[in-house]
């Protein structure tokens, strides 16, 4: 019995019970897939942050680390150890980190999720709000950045239309980060330094 308690100890605190982070990375691997997302028409990633956030939640709860599936997935689009990979794990888990503050994390709004559709904000002032996704760096600035998963962070609805496109001191540092690591081009970079107001 003690032997028992022990290994489930450990399988809890160590690497989870649950499925192997390989087979979460491998869920993502479609989702963030660069040559599959540039064949996506306008917004078209939306339903996939929906998708990958829902994922990564469950891994978490599966006793996972979101970081470290988020970390393997990009390895299996070839972008582990590069800085546009860095980017695109931490805006995964980024938007995990969302969703469990605005608490967008029951059932219902999992089983969304995990069909692309939007959650519910349940706690905090904009409770009962969608969960929608927002581009950082905004699309009708930055086109170029309208599928790409590093661009593309949870929010809740009200505040994704006062932001609207909106470019200030954070999406300036995120495009310089972007182009730094060739996921914005020089134009896309100049026309976000000439929008900031």
């Amino acid at each position: 019995m003690l032997r028992t308690l022990l290994l489930l100890f450990l399988c809890l605190t160590l690497q989870g019970c649950g499925r192997p982070l390989a087979d979460d990375a491998a869920l993502l691997r479609p989702l963030i897939d660069p040559v599959k997302l540039a064949t996506l028409g306008d917004r078209g990633a939306n339903q996939r942050i929906q998708k990958i956030t829902a994922i990564l939640w469950d891994a978490k709860v599966d006793g996972q680390d979101p970081a470290k599936v988020a970390e393997k997935a990009v390895q299996l689009i070839g972008w582990g150890g590069t800085e546009k990979g860095r980017l695109t794990a931490a805006a995964m888990v980024r938007n995990v980190t969302i969703l469990e503050r605005v608490g967008g994390t029951t059932p219902e709004d999992l089983d969304d999720m995990r069909h692309g559709k939007t959650a519910k904000v349940r706690k905090g002032p904009y409770a009962a709000e969608v969960i929608s996704v927002d581009h950082i760096v905004p699309r009708s600035v930055a086109p170029e950045l309208d599928n790409v998963i590093a661009n593309l962070e949870l929010m809740p609805l009200s505040v994704n239309v006062k932001k609207n496109d909106k470019i200030g001191d954070r999406q300036v540092s995120i495009a310089k980060a972007f182009h730094a690591a060739g996921l914005l081009s020089n134009e896309g970079l100049r026309r976000v330094m000439a929008a900031k107001r």
